[in-house]
């Protein structure tokens, strides 16, 4: 497995942000039975810079806590079935492992909605990395029924690794 963090700020984060993203990609990859080894890139960034990125591709012109692009498009999320019909396009040709996607997290936001939600900054970044992964996965939270998959498996992914609400 191989996963890059890349910090391109000045800001901090209290914990070793590589060190968590690590288990909760681990975390999310098992969780979802991926049977690849995977690559996945983790860019942590400040709200200017996720503002423009969100402004860029998603057309919203203001600062987020993540922003999720998936190398992968799945029939349904999480069907790994077909990905091998489509080598040249999702696994690295070096490493032979599934280029899942990158995270983009704003270290502000962090600090902000772990403020906001009562929790620590590092119960917030391991929720924006869970939530990330699966996206790339092809999870999403358009619809109502969506958005209560996805929480059930952010939480639950979360709870195996310890980091809950209560004690983070």
């Amino acid at each position: 497995m191989t996963f890059y963090v890349e910090n391109e700020t000045k800001l901090e984060l209290p914990f070793d942000a590589e060190k968590i993203a690590t288990q909760v990609i681990e975390e999310a990859i098992e969780y979802e039975n991926c049977p690849y080894e995977a690559e996945v890139s983790v860019l942590l960034t400040d709200n200017e810079n996720i503002h423009a990125m969100n402004k860029e591709y998603r057309n919203v012109d203001r600062p987020t806590d993540v922003l999720s692009f998936p190398n992968v498009d799945y029939e349904s999320p999480a069907d790994f079935s077909r990905l091998e019909d489509s080598e040249a396009d999702y696994f690295n040709p070096d490493s032979g492992e599934l280029c899942l996607g990158t995270i983009v997290i704003s270290i502000e936001k962090v600090y902000e909605q772990a403020e906001e939600y009562g929790h620590s900054p590092l119960r917030e970044y391991a929720f924006l990395v869970a939530h990330s992964m699966l996206h790339l996965f092809g999870y999403d939270h358009m619809e109502a029924d969506e958005a209560a998959v996805m929480e059930k498996k952010q939480e639950e992914i979360l709870q195996r690794l310890g980091i809950t609400r209560a004690n983070h």
